[in-house]
């Protein structure tokens, strides 16, 4: 039997047992050594709301029980027929995976840690930041124009290390909350910002002359508002945040339309399955770049944990994700000792 944690009614976690899965033609079953809280993804579907994808709507009825847990590392422990790129004993960082210790997963969905520089609690994270890193890529960013990230939690924080990355000049980092602008400094933006300052917008144009490239990752008409209300002309927005209310109030004509502005769907599954190209990385490529971007040292991720946590208190845990304003932008699932 395996241990996986399940939110098995409204408010409800809980680390149950459950059949070890069987092993498919052209999967690896993987020891997990680490699992990501997604905070947003996994409030929405603790608390019961029932627009938990872009194919649900506000009135379904919210279905228990949901399963968590998308981006997680680990251990090949066994190998399925027909399996080629893996091998027991690879270190492997996955998408679509589980909170859950021993996980069956397709060859294509455990992308390999080639090197040794990259820890496992790092390759965790690697598939949430590849939400930000394609929204960079569809803004075609250039080297040297100014970029906003409006929304500090675990995709903002990442967006604004990968702009860094990219060349982006200046970086403004934006969010209410004063500790994770300090966050965001640190993690190398050149600028952050309140976006509930009166004069926010025309801070952010004094430095930059206007945003050439925005991540707006609130997934609030607020928020978006706000941004552009900073943009220059021609300028693009990528629409990273899960929009899950659709209660907009966007002047259209005068922010969007006149200024020439771009709006970009940013979805995490708005890419291609399989053929990178220009402006558009399949996933397994896009954890490979964050992959390398750790291993040399441009993308820190680790130093972004905030706690580890043990799944036996998964109720408890996501008792004060659901409560508490301040719970840590990034937390982990430690599984060696499940």
């Amino acid at each position: 039997m395996d241990k996986q944690i399940v939110f098995t009614e409204k408010n409800k976690a809980e680390l149950l047992s459950v059949e070890s899965a069987a092993l498919l033609k052209g999967q690896v079953r993987v020891k997990t050594a680490f699992s990501t809280i997604s905070n947003g993804t996994e409030k929405a579907n603790f608390t019961g709301d029932p627009v938990v994808s872009i194919y649900s709507m506000p009135d379904d009825e919210a279905v228990f029980p949901r399963y968590l847990g998308y981006s997680a590392s680990g251990v090949v422990v066994e190998v399925g027929e027909g399996v080629t790129s893996l091998k027991v004993g690879d270190r492997v960082a996955m998408y679509g995976s589980n909170h859950k210790n021993f996980i069956a997963i397709d060859e294509m969905r455990a992308i390999k840690i080639e090197s040794d520089d990259v820890s496992l609690e790092e390759a965790a994270m690697a598939y949430i930041a590849t939400f930000p890193l394609a929204a960079i890529r569809k803004t075609k960013l250039e080297i040297g124009e100014p970029a906003l990230v409006m929304g500090l939690g675990i995709l903002g924080l990442f967006g604004v290390g990968l702009l860094k990355c990219a060349g982006a000049v200046p970086v403004i980092a934006v969010d209410p909350v004063a500790e994770r602008r300090e966050k965001a400094l640190a993690f190398g933006a050149d600028y952050a910002f309140d976006p509930f300052a009166p004069d926010f917008a025309e801070q952010v144009k004094a430095v930059t002359g206007g945003v050439k490239v925005a991540l707006e990752v609130t997934g609030a008409g607020a928020g978006l508002n706000e941004v552009l209300d900073c943009m220059a002309p021609f300028g693009r927005v990528a629409l990273l945040g899960c929009t899950r209310n659709n209660d907009f109030t966007v002047d259209y004509y005068r922010k969007v339309h006149g200024p020439g502005i771009s709006l970009i769907g940013a979805h995490s599954n708005a890419r291609p399955q399989v053929d990178s190209h220009s402006g558009y990385f399949t996933i397994r490529d896009d954890i490979k770049t964050v992959l390398m971007l750790c291993a040399k040292n441009r993308f820190d991720l680790r130093a972004l944990i905030a706690q580890t946590l043990r799944p036996k208190d998964c109720q408890e845990i996501y008792t004060r994700l659901a409560n508490d304003a301040n719970f840590p932008i990034i937390s982990q699932f430690d599984w060696s000792e499940v």
